[in-house]
């Protein structure tokens, strides 16, 4: 009752049977790249500063532009992934904004950076939804979770290790060297790819046989999908509005330099997502043998027991408590990081799955966007840490419509549950 879309490769052509594995360690250096990139501006602000008399209304800027730009193209980006070879997307989109991260180092002011972090921003928005597409292409539901989650770890690596490195390559020779390094980084990553990376055979299921095969009108018909959409609005926003403010939160109040604020308001958010992303993506897929919305189940854990642990930062009055605090609640989070891609993927076929993720990725941006914008407004008027604790709202009402909408969801996984043929 399945249709097969065959991919580049014959059958006699297809990699070995554990390419599904290799793929996933190809792509995590990209993954890596994606996030380190990125970051090289963070890291060096305060030279960026120094040498063009930028504001911090510019610096917020820079890093503002490069969200929503992303945010868009990553929509368009998914259409695409759909459309062609993915394997072509993310060799092209790497290959892209290698060139853009290099040129920043030739910016000569504050125009200049901003056009081309935006630049950037369009090459790295071709990455996330044809990689997670292309990873579950691959990879068989019972393992699809613990996949697409090691993969995601190598965001949390590529956001701490770029930006310190970023920063110690600054500090001895200035900020223009990592843009060139990295830039230069992505074309050693590039030729690997164009000799080891694969498309694989693309099944249509028998739920989406006769209603048309346009990626986005498949998306927009699925009801758990366009949730998924609302849901990753909810939690990304949450989680944002949390990440831009602790730091400022405990040097303001806790009196820590930028130092120590970092330590206890970035770091211990970043490791509790990289070691956390993997054990939701293990406990998706577990729960997933014992019923078909188990994955979804993960979400709805991850996200309750984000909103409940981050309650204790109301009473938190030292940095190691904060800290402590900011590190439970993103464990929670990381469940949902771990499980987030694979819940889409378990109810949109395969046909509209990068589509799927850039049009969910465009609207958690979004709300990525406006949360910290809605803690500063809180803050004026009830405090900081009410502003952030406040979110958690947000991560309760995910909750309740993830099991207001458990029949639907288990329709659709049901429908949805033709996918790879065997090798």
């Amino acid at each position: 009752m399945t249709t097969e879309r065959i991919g580049p490769q014959s059958v006699a052509q297809r990699p070995r049977a554990n390419y599904p594995w290799v793929l996933i360690g190809l792509l995590w250096m990209v993954a890596f790249l994606n996030a380190a990139d990125r970051s090289i501006l963070i890291a060096v602000m305060p030279q960026l500063r120094e040498e063009f008399g930028l504001t911090p209304t510019m610096l917020a800027l820079l890093n503002s532009v490069f969200f929503w730009i992303y945010a868009v193209a990553a929509f368009l980006s998914g259409r695409l992934g759909d459309g062609t070879r993915r394997s072509r997307v993310i060799i092209y989109g790497l290959a892209f904004w290698s060139i853009a991260t290099g040129m920043v180092a030739l910016s000569t002011g504050f125009v200049m950076l901003l056009a081309l972090r935006g630049v950037v921003a369009l090459g790295e928005a071709t990455y996330y939804p044809t990689a997670t597409a292309l990873i579950s292409d691959w990879h068989k539901p019972a393992m699809r979770g613990r996949a697409l989650s090691i993969h995601q770890t190598a965001v949390f690596a590529g956001a701490g290790i770029g930006a310190l490195t970023a920063g110690l390559m600054a500090d001895q020779l200035g900020w223009r060297v990592p843009f060139v390094v990295f830039g230069l980084l992505g074309f050693v990553v590039v030729a690997i790819l164009v000799r080891m990376l694969h498309d694989a055979p693309i099944v249509h299921t028998a739920a989406e046989q006769g209603k048309g095969n346009k990626p986005l009108g498949i998306v927009l018909r699925i009801k758990p999908a366009l949730m998924l959409c609302v849901i990753f609005f909810l939690g990304t926003g949450a989680s944002t509005g949390v990440t831009v403010w602790a730091p400022t939160y405990i040097h303001d109040s806790l009196g820590l330099n930028l130092a120590g604020s970092a330590l206890y308001g970035t770091a211990t958010i970043t490791l509790a997502g990289f070691l956390s992303v993997p054990f939701g993506g293990l406990l998706g897929d577990t729960l997933a043998k014992r019923t078909p919305i188990g994955r979804f189940y993960t979400l709805a854990i991850g996200l309750g027991a984000a909103a409940i642990l981050l309650l204790p930062l109301l009473w938190a009055t030292t940095a190691l408590m904060v800290g402590a605090v900011l590190l439970a609640t993103s464990i929670g989070k990381g469940l949902f990081d771990g499980c987030i891609y694979a819940a889409m993927h378990d109810v949109v076929p395969p046909q509209a799955r990068a589509t799927a993720v850039g049009l969910m990725t465009m609207i958690g941006f979004f709300g990525a966007g406006l949360s910290p914008l809605f803690v500063a407004w809180a803050g004026e008027s009830f405090g900081l840490v009410a502003g952030m604790t406040s979110l958690s709202v947000a991560y309760i009402i995910a909750v309740v419509i993830i099991l207001s909408m458990r029949k639907s969801i288990r329709a659709a996984v049901i429908a949805n549950s033709h996918e790879l043929p065997d090798a």
